[in-house]
């Protein structure tokens, strides 16, 4: 997690976040207009102190049955731990309260180095999610995808236990084993990965080069992602000898950061005008955030990669991104993620993890619940999920309301080729492999929508892949192995081509330098 402190209208300082699905954090003011009717802050839901005190009575009185009656001894440090954190979150999926181990171990995440496999996890009625692994860690490079279960740890169960535990038993000395048991989407039976743990070293920003079109992945908005992004573009265009045509920049499985970092990294490309804004309870808590006059890019074309693990802070950057016509959205719709939370430290007990804003996109949409609509629609795969992984999928969520009610305006300005481009991969797609871009669909077209943006050559990467046989075809090839055509070894071999588009890769990381990596993919 990750987060930056400032001082609200308390004594005490406060850490301001955009928690992305109760794991990544967005933090720093924001901004703006606040958009209720009312003049006033809403009245406190109940000014009942008599029915206050009968309640706090009720308290009282549940826990002295439970000191005596419970069938085993329980503290009452545990008891009041755990009524703490069920009145936070109970009132929505990312309000909680933080123990102080808890605590100091989100300040260690902060710091982007901690032990472990590198998955950003959820509970969700008592099941731990996996919300997407890390880009280049253990868990990421074994296969463990966004919306997998873990349903036990070294064979032994953790349905059912607090999230904090979980993580505990996943946790430990770099160069271990651990087996994790996962329940996944379409697969009958539970799968085991065994993996190593180890220090994870979050890369935030990798990129790549394509000819005269850059490619950056941007994996989580902490403290370092506008450093390491303006240090990658420049990388870029040196690469590409001061002619860089056009750039890619790769949300997918981004859940979210520090929301400083969202509005400068979305700065960076807008000149002028409205990044994001916030609305508070209490209309004197409300902010703005406009850009600082800047486009790194002087106006080249640019396409912004999404999907379902987008979430917060890259929820920020699309939406800016798309309300201002900068950028072209494509993938598949976002998280839906459009609160705030502020981490109130209260020292020597943990801190409080509460919303305490929503936040709109420029044009005054609430994606709460919603998420980024792309302005392509592409799918990774040809698979339909059985099971949805949004904000809108999770229990007592924030209603999205003080928003435009207004319909979107259907973009007028989406290049001609946006009509070709379809919206799954053909049957005949190699399967995905993160070492290898051209099997990453999604990047392909994105790929050749800017490339005809650019007024360069935008081939379809479909064009390239042999053709697809029939069933009659494949029966018929099967009769007749003895036989085959003289010209059939140069048809295989013109249909096999590789992509071109292998790329020239880059990490921008404080850790350290991993030119031609493989490109990244979610």
């Amino acid at each position: 997690m990750k987060f930056c402190l400032r001082t609200l209208f308390t004594p005490s300082p406060r850490i301001t976040l955009a928690l992305a699905l109760g794991v990544s954090t967005l933090c720093t003011p924001v901004v703006s207009a606040w958009a209720e009717s009312s003049s006033k802050p809403d009245a406190s839901p109940t000014t009942n102190h008599a029915e206050t005190y009968r309640m706090l009575t009720l308290f009282g009185r549940v826990l002295d049955l439970v000191r005596s009656d419970y069938v085993e001894p329980v503290s009452d440090h545990d008891l009041i731990t755990h009524a703490l954190n069920g009145m936070l979150s109970g009132l929505d999926p990312h309000s909680s309260y933080m123990t102080q181990k808890q605590y100091d171990a989100m300040m260690v995440q902060m710091k982007g180095e901690f032990g472990g496999l590198g998955l950003e996890l959820q509970q969700q009625d008592g099941h731990i999610r996996v919300i997407s692994p890390i880009d280049g860690t253990p868990g990421f490079r074994a296969g463990i995808k966004p919306g997998d279960y873990i349903i036990a740890v070294d064979g032994h169960t953790i349905d059912g236990t607090p999230l904090d535990d979980a993580v505990k038993k996943m946790r430990g000395k770099p160069h271990t084993k651990i087996t994790l048991t996962i329940v996944r989407a379409k697969v009958p039976h539970p799968i085991n990965f065994t993996l190593t743990r180890e220090i994870i070293h979050i890369d935030v920003v990798k990129s790549a080069l394509y000819g005269r079109i850059g490619y950056i992945r941007i994996a989580e908005f902490n403290e370092a992602a506008k450093k390491e992004m303006l240090k990658a573009y420049n990388k870029l265009r040196e690469q590409a000898g001061g002619k860089l045509a056009g750039l890619i920049i790769d949300l997918r499985n981004d859940p979210g950061g520090l929301l400083n970092q969202a509005i400068d990294v979305s700065s960076s490309f807008i000149r002028t005008g409205e990044i994001v804004s916030t609305r508070a309870r209490n209309p004197k808590d409300s902010q703005r955030w406009d850009a600082h006059g800047t486009d790194i890019t002087n106006g080249l074309p640019i396409v912004v990669l999404i999907n379902g693990g987008s979430a917060s802070a890259s929820e920020i950057v699309s939406g800016a991104l798309q309300d201002h016509h900068r950028a072209i959205i494509m993938g598949t719709k976002s998280f839906g993620k459009g609160s705030v939370q502020s981490i109130i430290p209260i020292p020597g007990n943990g801190a409080v993890r509460l919303t305490t804003a929503r936040y709109y996109t420029p044009s005054g949409r609430s994606i709460q619940a919603l998420g980024i609509t792309p302005d392509i629609t592409v799918r990774e795969t040809r698979e339909i999920p059985i099971f949805s992984l949004h904000e809108a999928d999770l229990e007592h969520i924030l209603k999205n309301q003080g928003g435009t009610k207004a319909k979107p305006i259907p973009r007028t300005d989406l290049p001609a080729i946006a009509k070709e481009i379809p919206n799954e991969p053909p049957e005949n797609w190699p399967a995905f492999d993160y070492k290898k871009p051209s099997t990453d669909f999604q990047l392909q077209e994105a790929l050749r929508v800017v490339r005809f943006m650019a007024n360069l050559p935008a081939p379809d990467p479909v064009a390239s892949l042999p053709p697809l046989k029939s069933t009659k075809d494949t029966k018929e090839a099967a009769k007749n192995t003895s036989s085959t055509s003289p010209n059939a070894s140069s048809n295989t071999s013109n249909g096999n081509q590789k992509n071109a588009d292998s790329g020239t890769i880059s990490s921008n990381t404080p850790h350290k330098d991993k030119d031609n990596e493989p490109a990244p993919a979610p």
